[in-house]
């Protein structure tokens, strides 16, 4: 726990304090952020309140004593929940103004993790409870210099896999030989094996046709499709190092087994494509302007690329999600969509930009790349970007 710059954080945002409380290993953002086993079983419930200024406060059951003592600061007992409802205001020492994972109107889900009776309790002692949002994000999702390298590590074997599978597919149609979506995948998470490389048992996604209008499409044995002339295909695959702090990469590309591809897919793919560069190219402009960028604008540029040339209702999904030691990371997402993500983008994060355009029945293209943002705050795009349709030559 870095307890010096989570005060200064604090102050800066004229907060008065942060509250962190779990019961039954419900908040794992807590465990990670204070340094703690998020293996043990915890029975009892906790309060760890570190002030803007001055000593943190342990509050714990005297039933699990010890729960806390990894940490810093004055410990506190209690016992029964009247003596709690006692010796909790007591250790918020006359703070107003203190975060917790909590988000109003749960406009951040990931980080909306304390119970409703549990912020009632708070909010009962007269103290203002504000979500911590972008607190976790400074403290958990930021990535330092050798998670990121990690991150391009795990690209550049990434990238290798995806060209393999892509010329597997070509070689297989061209031989006459039978190979579906689901043994592609397979294939895919042997070779991640292969290359020390960690999915977290998230398998990659591997559609024809008509399969990868369902965004979240998972290749299942039975039912598969067999690849053949003429096909459509979408590639999703992710995966991390297996070291400690690893960060995922996670990239999605499109193909054609042939050499002409539809004219309808091409027209998609191109919209999707240049909306994802819409994005990056937003993004970049903010940063070099030295203006806010938030998560919510970046998706709205995205968007309308898709929406003005007719697909808005078929891009059924947030533009992009915060990456880090798991896939979908607790950062910000590049959403104002499914949410308002109001987060600002800031040095040290690595985000997905992934629009889509999904026709039920018939096709769909998704063209994602990973971006991090730099101390420097350089807009860095992690890898190949897909300028143009894969076509496998039969």
């Amino acid at each position: 726990m870095d307890l010096q710059n989570i005060q200064q954080e604090l102050q800066a945002a004229g907060i008065d304090g942060w509250l962190l409380y779990d019961f039954h290993n419900r908040d794992p953002l807590a465990y990670k952020i204070l340094g703690m086993d998020y293996g043990k079983f915890t029975s009892r419930r906790w309060f760890y309140f570190i002030p803007a200024k001055g000593e943190p406060v342990r509050l714990v059951h005297r039933v699990e004593p010890t729960k806390l003592d990894s940490l810093p600061g004055k410990k506190v007992g209690y016992l029964g929940w009247k003596e709690l409802h006692r010796v909790l205001p007591e250790a918020l020492g006359g703070a107003r103004r203190v975060a917790m994972q909590f988000s109003p109107l749960a406009a951040i889900p990931y980080v909306s993790i304390v119970d409703a009776g549990t912020v009632d309790l708070v909010r009962s002692f007269g103290v203002e409870v504000v979500t911590s949002a972008d607190l976790v994000q400074i403290f958990e999702a930021v990535i330092d210099e050798v998670g990121y390298q990690s991150h391009l590590r795990a690209g550049e074997k990434i990238h290798r896999i995806k060209d393999r599978a892509f010329a597997m597919i070509a070689d297989f149609v061209r031989q006459g030989k039978q190979l579906t979506e689901f043994e592609l995948q397979q294939w895919i998470v042997h070779h991640f094996d292969e290359e020390h490389l960690d999915c977290m048992g998230e398998l990659p996604i591997v559609g024809i046709n008509d399969h990868p209008a369902n965004p979240h499409f998972e290749p299942q044995k039975e039912g598969s499709y067999t690849f053949k002339r003429g096909d459509c295909v979408l590639i999703d695959l992710w995966a991390k190092l297996k070291e400690k702090g690893a960060i995922f990469y996670d990239i999605t590309w499109c193909g054609f087994v042939g050499k002409d591809p539809p004219e309808k897919y091409v027209e998609i793919f191109n919209t999707v494509r240049d909306a994802r560069k819409a994005a990056v190219a937003f993004v970049r402009e903010r940063f070099a302007a030295k203006k806010p960028c938030h998560g919510y604008e970046v998706d709205d540029a995205c968007r309308k690329v898709v929406q003005d040339k007719g697909y808005g209702d078929c891009f059924i999904h947030r533009t992009g999600h915060s990456i880090g030691e798991v896939v979908h990371g607790n950062g910000v997402n590049i959403d104002n969509l499914e949410t308002k993500d109001e987060r600002l983008l800031v040095p040290g994060i690595c985000f997905s930009i992934e629009p889509g355009i999904y026709l039920e029945g018939e096709m769909a293209v998704r063209s994602e790349i990973d971006v991090f943002i730099t101390e420097a705050g350089e807009v860095v795009v992690a890898g190949r970007e897909q300028e143009d349709l894969v076509l496998m030559e039969v």
